[in-house]
């Protein structure tokens, strides 16, 4: 049999191996895995052929990426019988954070150049993944506070024992118990000075990036929040990040990100409620971007008295008219309330002899309302989401089957690394892998292999077009030799 016969036309490996090849790894800041002692290293583009073959078949420890190499065919044919051993392989993917970020957004201007990615509609939600971070390694003010309190009442108890035992053997077992617990509530004291010193609501000891976040249906545990955008042409991931443990400061950071990688002029955002904050919502519309981000309930409390609602608001006049048709207005000033800037708008003389006070309010300074200095970004946001209910209802079609592929189809539901910028290169393999085998979905097999063999077929003609100009300036071939790698890149990048 012919080797090549064990790798069939349509197989992942093939398309891989084509993808590699047109990506100028050292552009993208790839770099050489050294290899054992008196070996050259091994190349980039084997090691990352490697890994994207891998996290797409649930390959993704070090160890069993290194079994393969000697017992996977695909994997041999892809590698041409190179075995790197399971060091090396994890040394890559920890020593290339930034380039697996890098790479996963040329493919997206890749994808861009071969009009799959519009970005006219983008789609941006979030999903949980957990951390190499136990929950019992995670702390924060109230869970440590109740560490110490049970280490005082066990101190208490063995105590009150030392003070009504006379044999000298139980005496010195309850002492050396005392001291046990003592020392725990030293190191428990030293995680609240730690927390305290982070500014942080929340600490981790084994990875400090990772959270407690809700993974679903109210299941805490330690992970992160990996956000994502997704473009509404072919769904394809376009950007990705991971920050705080939910969304309600994600949306103008990752929007604003979408629209500068994908050089579009303006752009329509779909996002659920969790993203729902005036502040980024106005921030979007001053950059040209359109939310459609679905509108949260008021926050007032049904307590039977009058609803904010059913009071007019006079944009121009900035003031509110009450059901007894008194205005409430503002002094001006702004107030901080917790992540929000609200005015307050009140009139105490005419809510001491007001008829309908018991039904309005139990202050006994009146009724004042709270109105967001972004309200108006928020109503006019909800405005177009009741208007567009189909269009809204695009955003779970764009973006939530990734997430269902990434976690249930290709086990991505925890991750091997620790610290944000590592979590994200896993993050990044895991997108380009999906990007491409979404594009096997979208052409036919044959069709797709022709693309990416003309694209590689495109960078060596403009490499040897690039060495042929250059050339033509040196009169010797030794002088060309002698030329730096970093300007025969960096000219190569720019073309």
């Amino acid at each position: 049999m012919s080797f090549e016969q064990f790798v069939t036309q349509d197989s992942w490996a093939r398309i891989v191996d084509l993808f590699v090849d047109i990506l100028p790894l050292k552009d993208l800041g790839f770099k050489d895995t050294p290899a054992s002692e008196g070996r050259p290293p091994y190349a980039p583009s084997d090691m990352l052929k490697l890994y994207l073959y891998g996290y797409k078949n649930h390959l993704r420890s070090s160890r069993k990426l290194a079994q393969a190499c000697r017992i996977n065919m695909e994997v041999i044919w892809l590698l041409k019988g190179l075995t790197p051993s399971a060091r090396k392989i994890a040394y890559f993917r920890k020593n290339n954070a930034k380039a697996f970020k890098k790479a996963f957004r040329y493919f997206v201007l890749i994808l861009k150049d071969m009009d799959l990615i519009d970005g006219e509609t983008i789609a941006i939600d979030s999903f949980k993944i957990r951390a190499q971070n136990a929950s019992k390694n995670n702390f924060n003010q109230k869970k440590i506070q109740r560490h110490i309190d049970y280490i005082d009442h066990k101190i208490h108890q063995y105590q009150e024992a030392l003070d009504k035992e006379d044999e000298a053997d139980k005496i010195e077992v309850l002492k050396k118990k005392i001291e046990y617990q003592n020392k725990k509530k030293d190191n428990y004291k030293q995680i609240e000075r730690q927390l305290k010193e982070s500014g942080e609501s929340q600490i981790s000891l084994t990875d400090p990036d990772a959270k407690s976040v809700i993974l679903h249906k109210n299941i805490v545990n330690v992970g992160y929040n990996i956000q994502a955008g997704c473009d509404g042409k072919h769904k394809l991931f376009i950007n990705n990040d991971t920050g705080t443990v939910n969304d309600t400061h994600a949306l103008s950071p990752m929007a604003l990100d979408a629209k500068k990688l994908l050089g579009v002029d303006a752009m329509n955002v779909l996002a659920d409620k969790g993203y729902t904050t005036g502040k980024h919502i106005e921030i979007c519309t001053k950059n040209q971007i359109t939310t459609f981000s679905s509108p949260k309930e008021h926050s007032s409390q049904h307590n039977g008295l009058f609803d904010m609602q059913i009071f007019q608001y006079d944009a121009q006049k900035d003031h509110y008219t009450c059901p007894a048709g008194e205005i409430l207005a503002t002094n001006g000033t702004i107030y901080n309330k917790g992540n929000h800037r609200v005015k307050h708008y009140k009139n105490r003389q005419a809510c001491k002899t007001c008829h309908l006070r018991d039904q309005c309010t139990k202050n006994k300074n009146g009724r004042f309302i709270e109105r967001s200095i972004y309200q108006e970004a928020l109503e006019e946001n909800q405005k177009r989401v009741e208007e567009n209910p189909d269009y809204y209802r695009l955003r779970q079609q764009i973006t939530e089957h990734q997430f269902g592929t990434l976690k249930r189809q290709w086990g991505f539901t925890y991750t091997l690394m620790k610290g944000k910028e590592h979590v994200l290169s896993e993050v990044n393999i895991m997108m380009i892998c999906y990007n491409l085998r979404r594009l096997m979905s979208i052409f036919e097999i044959n069709t797709l292999i022709n693309k990416l063999k003309e694209l590689v077929r495109f960078i060596f003609a403009i490499y040897g077009f690039i060495k042929g100009i250059l050339s033509h300036f040196f009169e010797k071939q030794n002088q060309l030799q002698n030329i730096n790698q970093p300007v025969l890149n960096t000219v190569y990048g720019h073309i």
